[in-house]
């Protein structure tokens, strides 16, 4: 057997020809070895690529406006106007209570009760006159939700921990629900939507 005999896969090419890829093995397609391939216009059988990196926009991933308030703020600010709500109902039973209280005075002529009547419904109208400034701030809040950046973020937090601890005295049916509420604004407003909210970009 020759060794220039042209079936011979293993013999000795005639020179002056090019040697071509083995049998078996089509021309022109990438070997399974290094990624350089790519130079040919081929992708290469290295590493996988990774996905393109989108941009972020105001603590909301995906890039774009966030327009649609987080489910937790929207939960906190129904409870913003429910305990506004409260704040309102306790202004008013508060007054009420100064005005009976007030007018058993007059059917009285201890004067040591007549003065412990008056200091209580002095506490009782300051208490009332809190109550209220608190419902319209509570309710000034509320209404801001939409539009309020982050200093509308810190101050909410602030407000709901006065409420909490406001909330304990005096201690009634009406404070622990305040308690219980103020403290779930504060939690849902710090929580990582209610940043992303607050910070978020404005078109």
């Amino acid at each position: 057997m020759s060794f220039g005999e042209p079936n011979n896969p293993y013999g000795q090419q005639p020179q002056g020809q090019p040697q071509g890829p083995p049998p078996g093995q089509p021309q022109g397609q990438p070997g399974y070895g290094y990624p350089g391939s790519q130079s040919q216009g081929q992708p290469g059988y290295g590493y996988p690529q990774a996905p393109p990196v989108q941009p972020y926009d105001g603590g909301y991933p995906g890039g774009g406006t966030m327009t649609e308030m987080p489910g937790g703020v929207k939960a906190a600010r129904v409870m913003m106007w429910v305990m506004s709500g409260l704040c309102l109902i306790g202004g008013l039973i508060f007054i009420i209570g100064g005005v009976m209280i007030n007018g058993a005075k007059d059917k009285t002529d201890d004067s040591q009760l007549t003065s412990m009547m008056d200091k209580g419904t002095s506490a009782l109208v300051g208490i009332a006159v809190l109550a209220l400034v608190w419902c319209v701030l509570l309710a000034v809040l509320a209404v801001k939700f939409k539009s309020g950046g982050n200093g509308l973020r810190v101050t909410l937090i602030v407000v709901g921990v006065i409420t909490a601890l406001l909330a304990l005295y005096p201690f009634t049916l009406l404070g622990i629900v305040h308690l219980v509420l103020s403290i779930l604004v504060v939690v849902f407003v710090a929580k990582s939507d209610g940043a992303a909210w607050f910070n978020r970009s404005r078109a």
